[in-house]
Parts: C-alpha cells; sequence; structure tokens
C-alpha cells in the first residue's frame, strides 16, 4: 500500500469517527471501533492484526492510567461528598473573583502543577472547574474548561516537568534550568492570550449550552428560598443553575451541587486544608519523584511511593480515613460507590480511545510522515512546527510529536543558528495542534467536564489549537530579538 494510500485512509477514519458521533449521533465507544478497524482492515494489518492492535492499544492504555483514572475519581467523589471542593471554589473566588478565576486556573495548572502527570491532573482539576463553573454564569462551563483545557496541554508540552518538555531538553541537551526560564517565556503569554481570543469567541455565540454540555449539575438551595425535594433541582436546558430567567440578579449559591450543600450542613467541621492533605500528600510525592529523577538517582523507598499509582493511593487511603471522620460510614460508601460508576464510563471510552490510536501506530503512519519531511524545506522553527502538528494530528500523541520533530532537526541544531529551547518550544507547539479524538486526555476532558463531544472538539481541539498557533508567534518573535 502508498503511503499516500494510508494517510487519506487514516484521515477518513478520523474524520469519520467525528461525523459518527456529532452527525449520526451513533455512541463514541462504537464510533471509535468503527474507526479503528477501518484503519486496520484498509491499511494492510488485517483482521488479525487489527484486533492485536486495538486489544494491545487498549492494554496498554489501561496499564498506564486505568488505576489513575479510578483512584483519582474516587478521591475527587470523596471531596465532593465532605463538601471539600465546594468550598475551595469559595475560596478561590473569593480571592480572584469571577473574571480572575478560570485565568488563575489556567496558569496554576499549566505552570505549577506539571510535576504531576496529564491524566492525573485531568481527574483532579475537572471536578474542581465543573464545581465553579455555576458560579461564572449560563457559560461558565465553557469559561472555566477552556483555561483548564489550555493549562494542561500547554504545561505538558511547554513546562518543565511536563513529559513532553523535559523529554525535548533531555534531547537538544539543553539543561533544565535553562528551559525552565524559556518554558515560563513563552507559556505565560500563550496561555493568557489564547484564553482571551477563546472567550472572546464564546461571548459571540461560538458556544451552545444546549448543544455542547451533558446536563448541568444539580443546582443547589438558594438562602433565601425553601429546600427542593430530594434535595436537587434540574433547571431547564439553556438556564443555569443559579442564574434567574429573568434579568434579575443571580441568587447566591453556598455549593455548585446539593451533595455540596448536604456535606457541608452535616459534616464535622474540619478545616478546609485537613480535607486536602491526603491529596497533596500524594501530589507532593509524585513531584519528589519527577525532580529526582531529573537530578539523580533515585532511592528505592522513593522510586516506590512516588510512583503515581502508588502515591494516589495513599492519597486516596488519607481520603477515605477523612471523610469517614467528616461524614461517617454510610455517606462514605456512598461517595465511594458513585465514583465507581463514574470511573466505569471514563475507563470504558478512554480504553477504546487508546485502540484507536493503537491501531493508526500500528498501520506505521508516525515513520510514513516522517520519511516525508526534510530539513531543507522551509524555515527551521515553522519545520519543526510543521512536522509536530501533523504527527499529532496523525497519531494522538503530544510527546510522540513533539520528540519526533525537534528529532528531525536535534543533528543539525547548532548549525542553524537558532537556540535551541526554541526548536524544542516550536516543537511543543506543533504538537498542541488539533488534538482530538485519538487522545485519550480528550475523552476524559468530556467525560469530567460534563461536555458533549461537539462541546470537547471546541473546547480541547479549536481551543488548544489556538494555543499552538500563538505559541508558534511567541517563539517566533523570541526567535527575532534573541
Amino acid at each position: 500500500m502508498s503511503d499516500t494510500v494510508l494517510i487519506v485512509n487514516i484521515a477518513i477514519a478520523v474524520l469519520g469517527v467525528i461525523g459518527l458521533i456529532v452527525v449520526v449521533k451513533l455512541d463514541p465507544v462504537m464510533s471509535l471501533v468503527i474507526g479503528a478497524l477501518y484503519i486496520g482492515l484498509t491499511g494492510g494489518l488485517g483482521a488479525g492484526g487489527t484486533l492485536m492492535a486495538m486489544t494491545e492499544g487498549f492494554g496498554d492504555v489501561m496499564a498506564d492510567i486505568g488505576m489513575l483514572i479510578v483512584f483519582g475519581v474516587l478521591i475527587g467523589a470523596l471531596l465532593q461528598e465532605t463538601g471539600a471542593i465546594s468550598r475551595l471554589v469559595d475560596v478561590l473566588l473569593n480571592r480572584f473573583g469571577k473574571r480572575g478565576l478560570p485565568y488563575a486556573l489556567g496558569l496554576t495548572v499549566g505552570t505549577g502543577l506539571q510535576s504531576i502527570y496529564l491524566d492525573v491532573l485531568v481527574v483532579i482539576s475537572a471536578p474542581l472547574a465543573r464545581a465553579a463553573s455555576p458560579r461564572l454564569g449560563r457559560l461558565g462551563l465553557a469559561r472555566v474548561g477552556s483555561a483548564l483545557t489550555l493549562g494542561l496541554y500547554c504545561g505538558l508540552a511547554m513546562m518543565v516537568p511536563g513529559a513532553a518538555n523535559i523529554a525535548i531538553a533531555g534531547l537538544l541537551d539543553i539543561p533544565l534550568g535553562k528551559m525552565l526560564l524559556w518554558d515560563l517565556i513563552v507559556i505565560i503569554p500563550t496561555i493568557l492570550l489564547s484564553t482571551v481570543i477563546i472567550f472572546a469567541l464564546i461571548k459571540r455565540g461560538f458556544w451552545n449550552p444546549d448543544k455542547d454540555e451533558q446536563e448541568p449539575l444539580p443546582a443547589t438551595t438558594p438562602d433565601n428560598g425553601p429546600e427542593i425535594a430530594g434535595g436537587t433541582v434540574r433547571p431547564a436546558r439553556g438556564t443555569h443553575p443559579t442564574e434567574s430567567t429573568e434579568d434579575g440578579p443571580q441568587r447566591k449559591s453556598h455549593g455548585a451541587t446539593a451533595v455540596a450543600v448536604r456535606a457541608e450542613e452535616d459534616a464535622r467541621a474540619v478545616p478546609l486544608l485537613v480535607l486536602f492533605v491526603p491529596l497533596l500528600l500524594g501530589l507532593v510525592l509524585i513531584a519528589s519523584g519527577s525532580v529526582a529523577n531529573a537530578v539523580g538517582d533515585v532511592p528505592a523507598v522513593l522510586e516506590l511511593i512516588s510512583d503515581p499509582v502508588v502515591a494516589l493511593l495513599i492519597g486516596l487511603i488519607g481520603t477515605v480515613g477523612v471523610a469517614r471522620y467528616t461524614v461517617g460510614y454510610e455517606r462514605l460508601a456512598t461517595a465511594i460507590q458513585r465514583g465507581f460508576g463514574s470511573s466505569g464510563q471514563i475507563l470504558i471510552l478512554t480504553g477504546v480511545g487508546g485502540s484507536l490510536a493503537g491501531v493508526v501506530t500500528a498501520s506505521g503512519l508516525g515513520d510514513v510522515l516522517k520519511d516525508s519531511f526534510t530539513a531543507s524545506q522551509v524555515a527551521p522553527l515553522l519545520l519543526v512546527w510543521a512536522i509536530a502538528a501533523v504527527l499529532h494530528a496523525a497519531i494522538g500523541s503530544v510527546t510522540l510529536a513533539a520528540l519526533t520533530a525537534a528529532g528531525i532537526l536535534a543533528p543539525i541544531a547548532p548549525q542553524l543558528g537558532v537556540e535551541p529551547a526554541l526548536i524544542g518550544l516550536a516543537a511543543a507547539s506543533g504538537s498542541l495542534f488539533a488534538v482530538h479524538v485519538t487522545a485519550n486526555a480528550f475523552w476524559m476532558v468530556q467525560s469530567l467536564l460534563g461536555l458533549t463531544t461537539r462541546g470537547t472538539l471546541k473546547l480541547v481541539t479549536f481551543g488548544v489549537s489556538i494555543a499552538s498557533v500563538i505559541s508558534l508567534a511567541v517563539v517566533n518573535a523570541l526567535n527575532l530579538i534573541f
């Protein structure tokens, strides 16, 4: 089979999956399986090879992040039951205000939390963002979700110690301290400018809550109104849980969900920091492992407890203990049951996304695209961005796309007269272009933020692509200056 036919077939499959989900309204799991089968059968893998690639892709994803998803979702469910998430949202709103909260969240996730693996960071931060969204009005989920998504992906690719960024620094032999400085210079304006652009589009009709969001979170009991029977109420579609259907002022609410309200009323009084200590301990353990790996050998004990799975398990056990004390056994068991129910949906969707990516990888598309480029075609920074963008659009891996693109120019980087860190950041920028259905985090963001596939395409695919283009412009501007 020719390389061109392979590329065309994969493009048809990816567009077909999106069409099946968005237009035909077919379940995403079935759509992804159909896309994977099409790629394998038309890509020369045969029936046996296709099924093997699909099962291996599913298994690889589950082996890498399956337990991380379950532990993270359970921690989130317990924090919600104790009212911790609602209380934290109140603190953030008081500190940054409604206008500043999305920016603060995006910058914090993008610059300060990149010692955390992306999948862990998604399951921890997405529930917080979703809980905060009702406080920001009818378009709150779009605003806080877009800022969070930009922080997640930009941090992964363009910030030490994000996995892709660390790998690029090693490949181009750039000291981490120097790489960190260049990262900050690029990532801060990228996140801020991208957020401003997306917010402007959202205000002008880019976002439609009726089509881009799943059912909204249950409303909370207003201060000046009677408690709703059952503790929850679902507003009419198109209205927001804390927003009046008229033009009058919004009613104040103490929590993002009725669960959080009941938690605040019934739970034993515990300082907010105590509720988050087990989770923070897990994150510190993960961060310590990343730092130790960067500076030298890791002691055996630290290697064990800083593994993300073990660290999150420690955080989960601690959170269970705190929740048992604050809300009692019955509510603890209910929260855990709810968490398992939520994690099951996320696991199957993420795993099938891994199946699609596995078939794409087995088809050899990465090698085909890599061999299609030469360093003499266009300007170095634009070239490395374009290579990474095409690779990521095809195979769905930020790290692999960035590394492949940077690796093509790495041997001749000293002769190009370009700062190596800018070459690495150009590759990282390109790897953020067109994040779509082959990316595991795409489906995690959809499930945990409560978006439809159409809404996820807007916030993840389109929004992060804006950041990709803006960061390329920032990198080129820095190249002219330096």
